[in-house]
């Protein structure tokens, strides 16, 4: 796959051997040389937004939990006719216990835009959760549906190989693959928690494409430090690790919180920027907005990237098992 020199701007020209190294990542992403998909995405409210990329995480609010967040990455970057070519992204999660089940259901719709690709994906899926120690563990797993759609008429003009056969395609085409995930989940409430996933496990192959998805694991935990003199703050440090078999990366965060209603904090992702986070919880709804500062070669062209969340949590009261006596009397 060969593509020509073009130019992105956002109130900048890029140079031409910039642009051909970024056009050609983002194809290389999607087209790569063993038709391997791009890394999934990380988000930088990661923390609050752990069904996107754990099914062992469905329940563990202990309520029926909808969450919203909307990602603009790399704002203003465009190519030379307008075309916002920048990562957006939609996430939409949903999560409920169930007690006859022993568990929770859970599931996500995700609506992607990556330059001339649109990506939706639904999962839907079970975990398993039992006490355990002080804390409670959950073992989930959910089924992947992901459509695919491109639209090839916007290469025109920037293939040099007009053989090239990935390229020889018309206007839109669609696609369709079917994977699974799995994850593990273990929280001590109001003291600590670590989660380990693994998305696209099947790593499956679309039927018309080149598309093929990556496997890839994530590993997060986070603590609750309760400052001893004044106990209406808290500190929250948490990570993420991503793993995809070729590419690592990781974000680090510290958030302070006042009285479990208001929150604040910093966060880094590696060699990619510095992230500000804000928050509240309002009653049964929490809303948060992260903007991040892009440290990479590209904060020449984009004016950062930005995260609005919103969410609401409706509190289930379970009924504890009955007591067993072994008084007669009780019988």
């Amino acid at each position: 796959m060969i593509l020509e020199n073009t130019t992105y701007k956002s109130n900048l020209t890029l140079p031409l051997s910039f642009l051909r190294v970024g056009f050609v990542l983002i194809a290389a992403f999607l087209f790569p040389p063993f038709a391997r998909t791009q890394q999934l995405p990380v988000l930088t409210q990661y923390m609050f937004s752990q069904m996107t990329f754990n099914p062992g995480y469905a329940g563990s609010t202990g309520g029926i939990c909808v969450n919203g967040l909307i990602r603009e990455q790399w704002m203003g970057f465009k190519d030379n006719e307008g075309n916002k070519i920048a990562p957006e992204s939609i996430f939409l999660t949903v999560d409920a216990p169930v007690k006859f089940l022993h568990g929770a259901l859970g599931g996500s719709i995700l609506s992607e835009r990556i330059g001339f690709f649109n990506n939706i994906g639904v999962k839907i899926g079970y975990a398993f959760r039992m006490d355990l120690g002080a804390g409670e563990f959950s073992a989930g797993i959910q089924a992947n549906l992901m459509n695919y759609r491109i639209d090839f008429s916007k290469f025109e003009g920037h293939v040099i190989d007009p053989n090239d056969p990935v390229f020889e395609e018309s206007g839109e085409k669609t696609d369709l693959t079917i994977d699974a995930d799995l994850g593990v989940y273990y929280e001590v409430p109001d003291k600590y928690y670590i989660g380990l996933s693994s998305g696209q496990l099947f790593q499956s192959k679309a039927k018309n494409s080149y598309y093929q998805q990556r496997r890839t694991y994530y590993l997060t935990g986070g603590y609750n430090w309760m400052l001893p003199n004044h106990p209406s703050f808290e500190i929250k440090p948490s990570a993420i690790f991503v793993y995809d078999g070729a590419a690592f990366t990781f974000n680090i965060a510290a958030l302070v919180a006042y009285n479990k209603k208001f929150w604040g904090g910093l966060e880094y992702r590696f060699q990619d920027a510095i992230a500000v986070l804000v928050g509240a919880n309002i009653k049964s709804f929490h809303v948060g907005i992260s903007y991040d500062i892009n440290t990479s070669a590209l904060s020449r062209y984009n004016s950062g990237s930005i995260e609005v969340m919103l969410g609401y949590c409706f509190k289930i009261e379970v009924e504890k098992y009955r007591k067993r006596y072994k008084n007669t009397r009780f019988l």
